[in-house]
């Protein structure tokens, strides 16, 4: 069995595009798994909302984090991309970061060029750290994780802060720091997807949210352009939410579940979701049940 920094490099080395929708926690994992997706992004949006119920502003911990994404490597078996914020701290903060996130088993991470605390690349007021300084962090970053094969993904929160100019020129920096991959978040247009694609080379990621116009391009579109990875972050999450709501409203308003015009799975689908099938089979096998 690969290990999963492996199996990414391999689908990496395939030249098609990766697509790796967010999933939030671990049952969401498993969906994007069982969709036929080949790898995960374990987005932090997604992770300090469902952990929290708090917006995207650099709440959660390192030790939140790692363990958020232990939890959900456990769950599947495809690689999973973890955010990892802006490294939590300095130079050894970073290396510890690294060291967790390889113990935790995800393939790859992604550190930004934000000012802690971070925010959502969504966001309005991006505050951006000197670019230097964090290519620097980066190649701690790269340090770190040894021959341990864990990717390292550059990310630059400078297009809505700064402008295109200055987050090519970071992923240009970040890519001489020695990065796997680099990402220019914060990505609303197709013409912004078009200038990243044309003016950075080599192995990047793009991040398409629900609700902008970048939305139009399909995913064979955006590998014709050349990025390596593309992230839906918070497609399963906006659907689930969405989907709770509705059902929680027709409860109520109706008091009882059969009131929902789109009943959820079934007990057994569920179940079979959650591998509940395996456990019986060990508890059968080994449990001494009759």
């Amino acid at each position: 069995m690969h290990h999963p920094a492996t199996t990414l490099k391999n689908l990496l080395a395939s030249g098609t595009i990766v697509q790796a929708p967010g999933a939030y926690d671990g049952l969401s994992a498993r969906l994007v798994e069982r969709a036929g997706f080949p790898a995960i992004y374990m987005t932090g949006f997604g992770a300090t909302a469902t952990r929290l119920g708090q917006p995207d502003i650099g709440l959660l911990t390192q030790t939140e984090m790692t363990t958020h994404a232990r939890d959900m490597v456990r769950a599947v078996g495809i690689p999973v991309v973890a955010d990892a914020d802006t490294g939590y701290g300095g130079p050894s903060n970073i290396e510890r970061t690294v060291r967790e996130y390889v113990q935790a088993g995800v393939a790859a991470i992604h550190l930004e060029d934000q000012v802690a605390p971070k925010r959502c690349g969504q966001m309005a007021g991006i505050r951006l750290i000197d670019a230097a300084e964090n290519a620097r962090r980066l190649r701690c970053a790269v340090q770190a994780r040894g021959d341990d094969g864990l990717l390292i993904i550059g990310r630059t929160d400078a297009l809505p802060a700064a402008g295109i100019d200055e987050a090519v020129s970071r992923a240009q920096r970040y890519q001489d720091a020695g990065v796997d991959l680099v990402f220019v978040d914060g990505i609303k247009t197709v013409a912004e997807v078009e200038a990243v694609a044309r003016r950075v080379a080599g192995p990047k990621v793009v991040s398409i949210v629900d609700g902008t116009p970048a939305v139009a391009l399909t995913a064979p579109e955006l590998q014709a352009m050349g990025f390596a990875v593309v992230f839906y972050a918070v497609t399963a999450l906006f659907s689930a939410a969405r989907a709770v709501q509705e059902s929680l409203a027709a409860l109520h308003a109706g008091g009882t579940p059969g009131a929902l015009v789109q009943p959820g799975l079934s007990y057994a689908a569920f179940a079979d979701t959650v591998g509940l099938s395996h456990h019986q089979q060990l508890d059968e096998q080994f449990g001494g049940s009759t």
